[in-house]
């Protein structure tokens, strides 16, 4: 199975769009890894939030114990500190939920600018490819199989009539060369066949 054609011109414009497939989708997931990074910026904030929340919240829990030693009213004095020490929890929850909110926008973004320019790239470039390798594959075959190179030529006959200006025309044209089995005639189509599809005989 030929992955690229055997004629130069066709095989230079199969890898030139193959390079340029692989480009397109390097950039684009490059560009979603970027914009992944932008938006993490963002949680920066919370990162400071969390951290100043979990401070607050030792130094008030070590304040509250501190607090605890007191005789007889260490308890009662251990109550607000113990309750300011929670709310500097919420805050570096808030902090955490924050950060965790930024990175599933960010992680969602990245994916979507990866995904549908890649499956864009996709549908443009890989059934053409794989058309032309199923379809190459089938001339090749068709070409070895008995009375191939009949079919061949009359595909060349019912193509562009650009391409048949290249043989000579026998007498009668080259319909009728063709119907009477010449196989100078048939050979010359089918190579023309193979040609355009960008295979040599």
């Amino acid at each position: 199975m030929l992955l690229y054609a055997q004629t130069p011109a066709r095989r230079n414009r199969q890898i030139l769009a193959d390079l340029i497939a692989v480009l397109l989708i390097a950039a684009a997931v490059w560009f979603a890894l970027t914009v992944h990074g932008a938006i993490m910026q963002l949680a920066e904030p919370g990162r400071k939030v969390e951290s100043s929340g979990e401070s607050l919240a030792n130094a008030l829990d070590e304040a509250g114990d501190t607090a605890s030693d007191v005789p007889l009213v260490g308890d009662l004095l251990r109550k607000p500190f113990q309750s300011a020490a929670d709310a500097g929890t919420g805050l570096a929850d808030a902090g955490q939920s924050l950060q965790d909110v930024v990175s599933q926008v960010a992680t969602l973004a990245t994916l979507a600018l990866i995904i549908l320019p890649v499956a864009l790239i996709l549908l443009l470039w890989l059934p053409l490819r794989v058309r032309w390798i199923l379809r190459s594959a089938t001339m090749r075959r068709l070409l070895d199989a008995p009375g191939g190179a009949d079919l061949l030529a009359l595909r060349a006959l019912t193509g562009p009539p650009r391409a048949l200006s290249t043989i000579p025309n026998p007498p009668g044209g080259l319909a009728d060369a063709w119907r009477r089995g010449d196989r100078q005639v048939i050979a010359d189509l089918s190579e023309i066949a193979l040609r355009r599809a960008g295979l040599k005989p």
